[in-house]
């Protein structure tokens, strides 16, 4: 039964998106599960690792340095080119480079679960990135837009603690002590994960039900395509470097999978609300793009 759940994940997704969009009354009360959602899943992650897990990644401090630098370097890069190709309205060009600008967010370490990736690498990359965006982001968002933004750095780490780290550790801890336990009942964990994340999408959906009407063809491909970028090249750079496959699926999800919530955010707070129009598609696109990524990469090797 949990095979099944996993292995048809995107089915799930796209299926339960549509139903939140018709009935979007059915998932809006939902809105306060989010955070409990996402802290079960990583608690779930903390199961299946282990402290050296952790210590093997800041060991071998190249693929987190990586990561940062085609976050932060080529979204924004790849934001700013597609709005001038397609030549956005100001005001959508805007919300893509906020976008771009964002840092990585934390449904990149659920996508990485389920794709068998560096789980590990996958939470202190997120983590790092958030801290990093403190100070990039602002300056990304001056340098493209020469507007200066405020970004709630103090929130945004406590989000991290609460939705990451606190259950992580929760976890590895639990993993530690009853391990032994817990080994027959391990598989449960991604078939729960699925159905979490699964439900955050629907959630997301019927949240920005009234946005995704204004949606047209032209931001559905610029979205569609920054995701793309990011997700290849987060993928191939580390490749071209000799890095492993592992190493480089994680990357390529931490790359194109970004804090979309931070940019909706920033939008509405310092631009406009079509500005945001962006940021919430983004947010429904990487998900489900996401989830055919894990479906996909799981079964590799």
């Amino acid at each position: 039964m949990s095979n099944t759940i996993t292995r048809f994940f995107p089915l799930w997704a796209i299926l339960l998106s549509a139903v939140a969009y018709m009935l979007p009354e059915l998932f809006t009360p939902l809105k306060g599960s989010l955070f409990f959602l996402l802290g079960l899943v990583m608690f779930g992650m903390g199961i299946s690792l282990k402290a050296r897990d952790f210590l093997a990644v800041i060991k071998s401090p190249k693929p987190i340095i990586l990561g940062l630098l085609l976050q932060f370097f080529c979204m924004p890069f790849f934001a700013w080119a597609l709005s001038s190709w397609l030549q956005l309205p100001i005001m959508l060009a805007t919300g893509m480079l906020l976008v771009g600008a964002s840092p990585g967010g934390t449904a990149s370490n659920v996508i990485c679960y389920l794709a068998k990736g560096n789980v590990a690498l996958s939470i202190t990359i997120t983590a790092m990135s958030t801290l990093v965006a403190v100070v990039a982001t602002p300056l990304l968002s001056f340098l493209y837009l020469s507007q200066q933004v405020d970004v709630p750095a103090m929130k945004m780490l406590i989000d991290i603690f609460k939705i990451i780290i606190l259950p992580v550790t929760a976890g590895i801890i639990c993993n530690q002590l009853f391990g032994r336990f817990l080994k027959k009942a391990q598989h449960i964990f991604p078939a729960i994960s699925v159905l979490s994340i699964v439900l955050i999408i629907a959630i997301i959906v019927a949240l920005n039900h009234s946005r995704l009407g204004d949606i047209g063809l032209l931001l559905v491909t610029a979205v569609a395509l920054h995701n793309a970028l990011g997700l290849l090249a987060g993928y191939w750079v580390p490749r071209a470097m000799g890095m492993n496959k592992k190493t480089s699926k994680t990357l390529a999800i931490e790359v194109g999978m970004q804090n979309s919530g931070l940019a909706v955010a920033l939008a509405v707070k310092y631009f406009s609300p079509l500005a945001a129009l962006p940021g919430a598609l983004f947010s429904l696109w990487h998900n489900l793009s996401g989830a055919l990524l894990a479906s996909a990469w799981s079964r590799l090797k």
